[in-house]
């Protein structure tokens, strides 16, 4: 009975140590007023020259009841949720390298656009890849054949374009960008395909071996002066695919966790490092989240857990609700967006309105399903989609034409600013429920007690519609495929 009762004490004392930023159910907060308050208004909008434009400024009056046949968007401050992480992209091989061949002019333009908080969309996370990944322009890892010890460990591969690049960002976010990082695959020699792509699996004689990496990434780069805030156990661990790839069952990736990354790091004296788990779509992300944090040994070492949006791979709808689930069943692990793109790169379809959309909707649903960050993938890529060593070409936010040196902004961008210069780390999630499906939304408190409010209007009418608080309303209009974020101060 002693030892029974001295390990509950031990799991109650690690469960408090985990920083808690999501909640499943909300936090009553003080009351709020919107009576005096000024809405400013940003737009960007489909068939007109708004881009995260200044649209003017609303005010509130007196508005008790809604009619059924008024369209509102109803805003709860008083009602909290999780704490928000942050919103950013991957600083990939291909980002950096395309990024070193722009002009000098152009690559401050582009650090300005996406770090700069008054001038830019504001990123504030950001995620990288441990060795080489698709986005890389060839396959390389940072140790020699066969060396288990680990003793040729070395990053300079990453010297010529990504540590320079990633520093860049860095510099311009202000000093200070949330960085994790995540390894599409163990060396070849590790696997029992003996390939580092193709999926394959780890081999059970260097687990140790592997999880000795993680710390060794981490500690090779903040060396380089580039602090690192978390890593992801593995990119995408059910997927094999014709470049880097790697494959864990639920149950492997709980063991490899719990036996041996989660340990080492402790033991190397990262034990404040951020661990998260799974890492892949959200189709299987609860039967995964049950795996991890059903068993309390594995659970103490995960911060939470990421999920990118490529479920509808095979048909079907984007699977939100499966986070929700995840969220409300453990509430004390935190979900993050890890990775989203749009694929099948066309270069005349740079200003397809879809891109933005399929942001917008997925950060409004993954936010209001507990969504803590957001990270978008290749912050930025060239002309051509990559550069991608097996032809994966895709979309990004931002391309450059590295032959004229011109960048390309697509809608994307626009969308993803609504969110990220606009809500601030340590902002709390609030209610924004609308009446009519056309309109999507989402709301933050920020700490300066700012209300955020994004609506996305994702039908082909105009839409006129009030704001409504607590029986104050601001009346406003979303025109036809637009977001639209209502800063309340």
């Amino acid at each position: 009975m002693k030892k029974l009762a001295y390990s509950a004490i031990i799991l109650l004392t690690v469960a408090c140590s985990q920083e808690k930023t999501s909640e499943a159910t909300t936090d009553v907060t003080t009351t709020y007023n919107a009576d005096g308050k000024t809405v400013l208004v940003y737009t960007t909008a489909d068939s007109t020259d708004y881009r995260l434009s200044p649209a003017g400024t609303l005010a509130f009056t007196e508005k008790r009841q809604p009619f059924e046949n008024e369209v509102s968007v109803f805003v709860d401050p008083t009602k909290t949720y999780q704490q928000f992480l942050g919103i950013g992209a991957a600083l990939t091989d291909a980002s950096a390298e395309t990024f070193a061949r722009l002009p000098k002019e152009k690559q401050q333009e582009f650090l300005r656009a996406c770090f700069d908080k008054e001038n830019g969309i504001g990123y504030t996370l950001a995620r990288t890849n441990i060795h080489s990944c698709d986005f890389s322009s060839g396959s390389y890892t940072y140790v020699t054949d066969g060396d288990k010890e680990l003793k040729s460990f070395n990053i300079d591969h990453d010297k010529k374009y990504r540590i320079p690049f990633i520093k860049e960002a860095i510099n311009a976010a202000g000093g200070k960008l949330m960085l994790y990082a995540s390894p599409w695959s163990p060396p070849a020699w590790m696997k029992d395909n003996n390939d580092i792509l193709h999926g394959g699996k780890l081999k059970a004689e260097f687990y140790q071996s592997w999880a000795n990496y993680y710390p060794k990434f981490i500690k090779a780069y903040e060396k380089e002066g580039i602090p690192v805030w978390g890593i992801t156990i593995q990119n995408e661990p059910m997927a094999t695919q014709r470049w880097e790839s790697c494959i864990y069952s639920a149950e492997e990736e709980r063991d490899f966790l719990k036996n041996f990354l989660g340990p080492t790091m402790q033991k190397e004296g990262l034990a404040d490092k951020k661990i998260i788990v799974w890492d892949h779509n959200r189709d299987l992300i609860y039967q995964r989240a049950k795996t991890y944090f059903d068993d309390p040994e594995a659970a103490k070492y995960a911060w939470g857990i990421g999920f990118h949006w490529y479920e509808d791979w095979s048909g079907g709808q984007q699977m939100f609700d499966n986070v929700a689930l995840v969220n409300k069943v453990y509430p004390d692990k935190n979900i993050l967006f890890t990775e989203g793109c749009a694929e099948s790169f066309d270069s005349t379809r740079y200003n397809r309105w879809s891109l933005g959309e399929e942001y917008g909707r997925s950060m409004i649903y993954d936010f209001n399903s507990g969504a803590v960050g957001w990270t978008d993938w290749n912050i930025l890529l060239d002309e051509t989609g990559g550069p991608n060593h097996v032809k994966n070409f895709c979309f990004a936010p931002v391309h450059a034409d590295t032959r004229s040196g011109k960048l390309i902004y697509t809608n994307s961008y626009y969308y993803i600013g609504h969110f990220s210069k606009f809500i601030k780390p340590g902002a709390k999630r609030v209610i924004s429920s609308p009446s009519r499906s056309q309109l999507l939304t989402t709301a933050f408190k920020n700490e300066d007690g700012t209300v955020v409010v994004v609506v996305m209007n994702q039908g082909n009418s105009k839409t006129p519609f009030f704001l409504w608080i607590d029986g104050q309303a601001a009346e406003t209009t979303a025109l036809p495929h637009s977001i639209n974020t209502y800063v309340i101060k």
